[in-house]
């Protein structure tokens, strides 16, 4: 029989978000005024993925935390996991929906050092009830089996290194199998060898069907996870331009998700046109685009499919400032986009010549493929 139980929605993308922040406030009295810790907060991770939420210190990382695992409430807003309205929810039913929903790994491992490993792991089971009695223990020694200390069951947590014990802060996590596992700078007081094998660990349990949101600051062991939420100044970086230019720095990034705009399109609608003047660069947020090229006394070609975290606009912005080709949403669905002008453009690549180079780089490939492709027989 499986430790880990699988998400009855597989990956969750086809239904409600296990997590879903709208529009998300938090304001904190302080002397001087109202201290604005976050700031209209959107934020939807699905079933199974593995998420990274990185920011310096005092960019926001912990109050998010706070919102998510209803340590903390927002001053407005609405935070679901799981299907529950976690902000809504009373401290007597708060404390048991989190030891069955959620499991936490903390930075300092929070292990009670009276007793023994095998005992830190069923206080979970022993507080919610989610097993019988005469199962726990067994169980406990299941998840320390999976977490490869089973020989030290019946020791201290003081007695093992603090890579062990972050691993058996992670089986502790797992106790009432809960669909969602959010670690607090899990690698924080860890060599990068013990780090790796923590985070190997957690990659296992997402392919085993659980979600993990690691906080961190270490952008290096974010790049690791599936999606990254850069948080900055109590708001959320577009994630999507992280992926379509890898190469800027965190700050290079919170600039050009400022000056960028949100654009919607319905399906099937064009969104640009071979020939027209050019002034702006898209990055794909949600759905898919096609670009077609038009070939003489031949059908359109759809040259490619773009999704999320792809980009359009490069080619015209380096090569004569025309559109090179024609763009729609797909049929499938609708399509969301971020909006740079070349002008904030060429601002940022002016602050990263790596970034200018790879994207230039990009143009020159796309433009070589758009002669070949049009070249090619019906």
């Amino acid at each position: 029989m499986s430790l880990i139980s699988k998400p009855a929605n597989g990956t969750g993308n086809d239904r409600d978000p296990i997590i879903d922040l709208q529009d998300v406030h938090k304001y904190y009295k302080t002397a001087a005024g109202d201290f604005h810790a976050l700031n209209s907060i959107d934020l939807q991770i699905n079933s199974g993925e593995f998420v990274s939420i990185i920011g310096k210190s005092g960019s926001g990382k912990s109050t998010l935390l706070n919102m998510i695992t209803g340590i903390d409430r927002p001053t407005s807003g609405e935070v679901y996991v799981n299907g529950t309205a976690v902000h809504g929810l009373n401290e007597n039913r708060m404390a048991r929906w989190r030891g069955k929903n959620l499991g936490v790994v903390f930075q300092f491992f929070q292990l009670l050092p009276t007793i023994s490993v095998i005992e830190n792991i069923m206080l979970p089971m022993d507080f919610c009830h989610t097993y019988p009695m005469r199962q726990r223990e067994k169980r406990a020694l299941k998840l320390l089996e999976l977490v490869e200390l089973a020989e030290h069951a019946y020791k201290l947590p003081t007695a093992l290194s603090g890579g062990q014990q972050q691993r058996v802060a992670i089986a502790r996590a797992l106790a009432n199998d809960p669909p969602l596992v959010i670690a607090d700078e899990p690698t924080g007081n860890l060599d990068s060898k013990t780090a790796d094998s923590v985070f190997e660990l957690f990659r296992n349990l997402v392919a085993q069907g659980k979600t993990i949101i690691v906080v961190t600051h270490d952008s290096g062991l974010a790049k690791r996870t599936n999606r990254t939420a850069l948080i900055s100044d109590g708001e959320i970086v577009n994630e999507y331009v992280s992926k379509a230019l890898p190469t800027l720095t965190q700050d290079e990034v919170w600039e050009a998700t400022r000056c960028a705009k949100r654009l919607s399109f319905e399906p099937g609608t064009m969104i640009l046109t071979e020939g027209a003047n050019a002034d702006t660069f898209y990055i794909v947020t949600k759905g898919t685009v096609e670009v077609i090229l038009p070939r003489p006394n031949q059908s359109d070609v759809v040259a490619l499919q773009l999704g999320p975290g792809k980009m359009l606009g490069e080619m015209a912005f380096f090569h004569d400032r025309r559109r090179k080709a024609s763009v729609r949403a797909s049929e499938r669905g609708p399509v969301d986009v971020l909006a740079i002008a070349y002008d904030d453009l060429d601002k940022l690549l002016s602050q990263s010549e790596v970034t200018r180079e790879a994207l230039h780089q990009m143009a020159d490939k796309h433009e070589a493929e758009n002669i070949r492709l049009r070249g090619v027989p019906a």
